[in-house]
């Protein structure tokens, strides 16, 4: 399915594996992020061969595959060795075919790592670099921002320091007027629902990102299969989050 829609405000499907971003490209999803383990940690980095399968599934289809690189769970200072491991891992997914790389490193007084953000983007050589939630944890995200964009990134994923996205509009209306000056697009992620759709809009975000997931019943057993079940991207939930998008931006345009 080809998204050939206006780029006002781009819809991110949160996915896992092939079949996940499947149904999201099917959806109406403008880009994806792929991870893995996104239940209970955030995500971290996913394999080099889910990279390549997800980047030829969705061949075609005008729809990008950005990949969250992060060595662990927790937070976001890393040892000068999980930090070696994350300048691999971008080189890596973007041999594998990604379309850019999600990062984020913290000091650990909680101010953006430059030097290891700086590592990172060059490791990306060109390709986008988003900034993720670890925007969330700084003092003063809209501060940030212009060192952001001198530094190579060109957006950030954040709620506005909020629980959920929904619930931090101030802070995301900040962020995208600030961000548009400092030449950083802003992404509203984190808890979106689809009645949150509207209000991010109009607060100015250049981006939706939601990961639309439903539980699958546990279909393993003994020997580490594990019972409790797994999440897969449902197909109902981002064709309710497009719609609402759309809606959304038709609002916006006849007002």
């Amino acid at each position: 399915m080809s998204n050939d829609r206006a780029p006002q405000v781009r819809l991110e499907i949160a996915v896992q594996d092939v079949a996940g971003a499947r149904v999201a490209a099917a959806g109406g999803a403008d880009r994806l992020e792929l991870c893995a383990a996104l239940a209970g940690t955030g995500g971290v980095t996913p394999s080099a061969g889910t990279v390549a399968a997800v980047v030829e599934a969705l061949r075609g289809t005008g729809v990008t595959v950005h990949v969250l690189v992060r060595a662990r769970p927790g937070g976001f200072h890393f040892t000068a060795d999980e930090l070696d491991v994350q300048v691999r891992d971008v080189r890596s997914v973007l041999e594998a075919g990604a379309h850019g790389v999600v990062v984020g490193a913290l000091t650990s007084d909680g101010t953006v790592d430059d030097g290891a953000l700086r590592a990172l983007v060059d490791a990306a050589d060109g390709a986008e670099v988003t900034f993720h939630r670890a925007l969330d944890q700084l003092a003063d995200p809209v501060a940030a921002l212009p060192a952001l964009g001198a530094a190579g990134v060109r957006r950030v994923l954040t709620s506005g320091g909020a629980a959920r996205a929904g619930e931090g509009l101030g802070v995301l209306a900040a962020l995208a007027e600030h961000g548009h000056r400092a030449g950083v697009e802003i992404m509203a992620g984190g808890g979106v629902r689809v009645d949150d759709v509207p209000a991010l809009v109009a607060a100015g975000v250049d981006a939706v990102h939601l990961s639309a997931k439903r539980t699958v019943a546990a279909d393993g057993g003994p020997g580490g299969g594990g019972a409790g079940g797994y999440d897969a991207t449902d197909p109902a939930a981002v064709a309710a989050a497009r719609s609402a998008l759309d809606a959304a931006l038709e609002s916006t345009l006849a007002g």
